[in-house]
């Protein structure tokens, strides 16, 4: 097993499995099939694959036919393009009508580095939850991000799947076992807890284990599934640990930490931190630079529960 793998790249490799098993299966992208990886699918099948060109808007209009026409569709472009330029179309034409297209967006969050803030899409998550019946779902490494994927293909309904350009740790074996909607505890803990999504749930597990040392028993929940999202896991977390720390490459209003806030105000209040980016946009640089310059570390995390213990 590869030390790291883009969630992109699994991505591509599931379609092509798939694929192969199930005919029905369409893929669509916006001349963009070398970067999200479709183009492992285009490669297998070519006869199921489309490329709409750079019309993203036209892009997901035409998944919504072909997924009211019976196909399970499948339909990437960038984070950016995908709940940005096209929102209105998943909206009305994909969760209005509950069609059966799976948004699998990629390069998302700052991550994507050198592009800039006009190209990483920090309020994705924000925008997709905000759709009635839509499911979200934030992969963390490569495993999980196959995984997820597959089951994305076996439910019925618009799914959006956020998926990042980069190479990220693998953490996951590939005989773990995932669940729509169930969260996955990484690390056991009684102090506090820390919830992330992404590529933040490998910062989380660095910051539980120097915590540790720290003599703090840090609990960690991989939040993969953002809605419908685990109240159960959180509320048991809540009650059984002294705050709730929430991590995710993303803006703080409207994705995880908002989700997890919306489940302990009227289940069990508890003190949180909010690590995520401020109301601000991204801008070009390296990722690791992105990281630091917006907060985005296992040393961030450390710092907010510091905070709560306080």
């Amino acid at each position: 097993m590869a030390d790291k793998m883009a969630t992109r790249q699994a991505y591509g490799n599931t379609l092509a499995v798939l694929g192969s098993k199930d005919e029905n299966i369409v893929v669509l992208d916006a001349d963009l099939s070398g970067s999200t990886m479709t183009k492992v699918f285009a490669k297998e099948f070519p006869e199921r694959f489309f490329n709409i060109g750079i019309a993203e808007q036209n892009l997901y209009g035409i998944a919504a036919g072909m997924a009211i026409s019976g196909k399970t569709v499948f339909a990437s472009t960038f984070a950016m393009f995908a709940t940005g330029r096209a929102f209105e179309i998943i909206r009305n034409s994909i969760g209005y009508t509950g069609a059966n297209v799976k948004i699998c967006a990629t390069h998302a969050g700052v991550t994507v580095g050198e592009d800039g803030g006009s190209h990483q899409a920090i309020e994705d998550i924000a925008l997709m939850r905000s759709i009635p019946g839509m499911t979200v779902i934030n992969p963390s490494d490569g495993v999980s991000a196959a995984k997820l994927i597959e089951e994305a293909a076996a439910i019925a309904g618009p799914v959006y799947v956020r998926l990042g350009r980069a190479a990220v740790p693998i953490l996951y074996s590939e005989d773990s076992d995932f669940q729509i909607g169930k969260a996955i505890t990484l690390r056991e803990g009684s102090d506090f807890t820390v919830i992330a999504a992404g590529i933040m749930v490998n910062e989380a597990l660095l910051a539980a284990e120097t915590l540790s040392q720290q003599g703090l028993s840090i609990r960690v929940l991989d939040m993969h599934t953002i809605k419908p999202i685990d109240e159960e896991a959180i509320l048991k977390a809540a009650s059984e640990t002294k705050g709730i720390v929430t991590a995710e490459e993303h803006t703080v209003i409207g994705g995880l930490g908002s989700a997890v806030a919306e489940v302990t105000a009227k289940g069990h209040p508890v003190p949180m931190e909010f690590i995520g980016i401020k109301d601000v946009f991204g801008q070009s640089g390296k990722p690791d630079e992105l990281l630091k310059a917006y907060n985005l570390t296992a040393e961030d995390i450390v710092f907010a529960v510091g905070k709560l213990k306080r």
